[in-house]
């Protein structure tokens, strides 16, 4: 009886995205089983790919002979079987190519990390873990989420929270941090794994710190993108082996799991989450398929929900969970008043939130959220008031310290010797205030006290709980023990004037996020903001601003009411694939308009669709690229090549809602 091995190519071409049957030599019989990694040959054999084995059978689908599968490269299974369903489906998600997906999933291979795993005690049994309450909500509540596979929309405890390590310093921790250990701890009890998704490394850390205190080091592994591919390929091999913990950014979600009992997320809105490589698919997305393939219970943290989250509350299918009432911040929202009399930072920061400021800066750190980095937001001539652009890209002029030589904020050029080329002045001055502007200014009218500066190139993980004022953009602000003894939100209006679908939400996880930052008590000052979102961040009650975005979202059949589908190329196969859309698209397709791109004469059309027709639009449009890809085109003298790609496709782009 013949041994076939149905195998996936790791190529990125669409029309070999599916399963190949080969022959399995004898001598590799006992060795190729689902997961492991070989090399195949390629119509007459001219050509090896790498390929992972999925399947093995006693029949191929294929009538005729069958090529022989060329060489095992490493008789260890790094293939889950559950990761390739999943990385399946994301694919015909996303209208997109599995190898694409596995590339994400499953790092190169690391020689040393596999000998260390075939070395290992197959015996060897790992500490036991206790089940741990979660605290800061009702009794019971998320305990029975996680017990019996629910899903919900979770609101963070707003607060810091201090960890009861035995035998060690406690430290301090987000709420959200704390929640999410103390629910994978109880998933681990139940020698069960669990995977969480957090935005960036800090995230990392901070889940990390509040997992050890109640989970043993070796039963938590991480994946993010500070590791090495020796480092992910040894977290691989452990997560498949015994039940743990994952932890990492985007590439967690991949994790392989023995028995995955929860899947949970911090922060889904946060745009890290959208992956950069085809096929673009959202960390949120694969947690929903995750979760329905697995059974695993489901659990999205978040200060102030994303849409997303908040339409799948509204269809009844996520339950909504909310911390004690006597959690939430003390915000308080204040117009803009300017003191003349006083220090120049006064002319931002209304007389109430000042003294308060100053008050807290007596006894602990003061957090002061702003808008922009550097000295100022811009330059302009200090003779006609003219907006100074670099020029090599025409980008705008900052300057990162006052006195500093101007550079492009664009592509870092530097602009030594500028001059207008409106009036031909050589002077600049700055426009707005940034960090380091900020800075200067509160330096100056809080005498003797420290001023910190953190942002994308001064990044700061943590100051000590002492008197400080730290002025840092938003989403860069350092962690403190216990929490801040004050919070200023400023450049609210700014924040909020740029262009953009996801810009309300996103003002709301940054001020939320910071105000969580400060100590329970603690004072938060949005400063210039009023309307509905100061009275929604004053009660803390987030889910409004959400519900009111997706009721016009609705009405305007934008994401996530519907999905989209962009679909770029020459005109011709832009326009064939619509049509061969049918009647799937909701409302008016959005273009074809010409884009900005290396190839001339590139279109870009917007197709929107129910979530019911997701499979079907997919399907079609994949059918299409697949269609196009094949083609060839004839140059001078009548040689031929491949063109660049006629049509590319991606569904729910977030690049042509987002800020112009």
């Amino acid at each position: 009886m013949t041994t076939v091995a149905r195998v996936v190519l790791d190529s990125p071409l669409p029309q070999l995205d599916r399963l190949f049957d080969y022959r399995v030599p004898a001598e590799l019989e006992d060795d190729c089983v689902p997961g492991v990694r070989v090399k195949v040959p390629l119509r007459t054999g001219a050509r090896m790919s790498d390929a992972y084995v999925v399947e093995v059978v006693d029949e191929g689908a294929f009538p005729g002979e069958l090529s022989q599968i060329e060489t095992l490269v490493s008789p260890v299974p790094v293939l889950a079987p559950e990761i390739w369903t999943l990385a399946r489906a994301v694919a015909d998600r996303a209208a997109g190519v599995a190898s694409d997906v596995l590339r994400l999933a499953v790092p190169t291979r690391q020689v040393r990390a596999e000998k260390a795993w075939l070395a290992r005690d197959p015996e060897q049994v790992l500490p036991a873990v206790d089940a741990p309450a979660v605290t800061g909500y009702a009794e019971g509540v998320v305990e029975e989420i996680v017990a019996t596979n629910g899903r919900a929309a979770v609101a963070a405890v707003p607060h810091p929270v201090q960890l009861d390590a035995a035998g060690g310093d406690a430290g301090w921790v987000p709420g959200w941090a704390a929640t999410l250990a103390q629910a994978a701890a109880r998933t681990l009890a139940t020698e069960r794994s669990a995977v969480l998704a957090v935005p960036d490394f800090r995230d990392v850390m901070d889940l990390e710190r509040a997992l050890l205190a109640l989970v043993p080091a070796e039963r938590v592994v991480r994946f993010d993108a500070k590791q090495t591919n020796g480092q992910r390929a040894k977290a691989l091999l452990q997560a498949r082996t015994h039940p743990v913990v994952a932890i990492g950014n985007r590439t967690a979600m991949y994790a392989p799991a023995s028995e995955l009992g929860l899947i949970a997320m911090w922060d889904d809105g946060d745009a890290s989450f959208i992956e950069q490589r085809a096929p673009y698919v959202h960390t949120r997305d694969v947690a929903l398929v995750r979760a329905a393939q697995s059974g695993a219970s489901l659990l999205f943290l978040a200060h102030a929900r994303s849409t997303d989250v908040q339409r799948l509350v509204e269809l009844g299918w996520l339950d909504d969970v909310v911390p004690y009432r006597q959690a939430v911040p003390h915000v308080v929202p204040t117009a803009q008043q300017v003191n003349a009399d006083g220090p120049a930072a006064q002319a931002r920061i209304p007389s109430s939130a000042w003294r308060a400021a100053r008050e807290a800066s007596r006894t602990g750190p003061v957090l002061v959220q702003v808008a922009n980095p550097g000295f100022g937001t811009g330059l302009v001539c200090a003779d006609c008031g003219e907006r100074a652009h670099c020029r090599v890209c025409g980008g705008p002029l900052g300057a990162p310290t006052h006195g500093a030589v101007p550079q492009c904020r664009f592509c870092g050029a530097l602009a030594a010797g500028y001059r207008c080329p409106t009036c031909g002045g050589g002077k600049l001055k700055a426009v707005g205030q940034g960090a380091q502007r900020t800075a200067d200014e509160l330096g100056r009218a809080f005498p003797g006290t420290r001023i910190v500066v953190a942002d994308g190139s001064r990044p700061i993980d943590e100051i000590p709980a002492k008197p400080a004022v730290v002025v840092a953009t938003r989403g860069a602000e350092p962690s403190t023990p216990g929490g801040y003894a004050c919070v200023l939100l400023l450049d609210g209006e700014k924040m909020l004037g740029r262009e953009g679908l996801r810009v309300q939400e996103e003002v709301l996880r940054f001020w939320t996020n910071a105000a969580a930052k400060g100590a329970p008590g603690a004072e938060v000052y949005l400063v210039g903001i009023g309307g509905k979102l100061a009275t929604a961040m004053a009660l803390w009650q987030l889910d409004g601003p959400a519900h009111d975005e997706l009721v016009d979202r609705r009405e305007l059949l934008f994401p996530p009411a519907v999905r989209v589908a962009t679909l770029s190329g020459t005109e011709a196969a832009v326009t064939a694939a619509v049509e061969a859309l049918g009647e799937a698209p909701v409302g008016p397709v959005l273009g074809p308009v010409p884009v900005d791109d290396q190839i001339p004469g590139t279109v870009r059309a917007i197709v929107r669709f129910p979530y019911a027709h997701g499979a079907e639009v997919a399907a079609t449009i994949k059918a299409e690229v697949i269609r196009r890809s094949s083609t060839r085109r004839v140059l001078p003298g009548g040689a031929k090549r491949r063109s660049a790609p006629a049509l590319r496709a991606r569904l729910d782009d977030a690049e042509p809602f987002s800020e112009v």
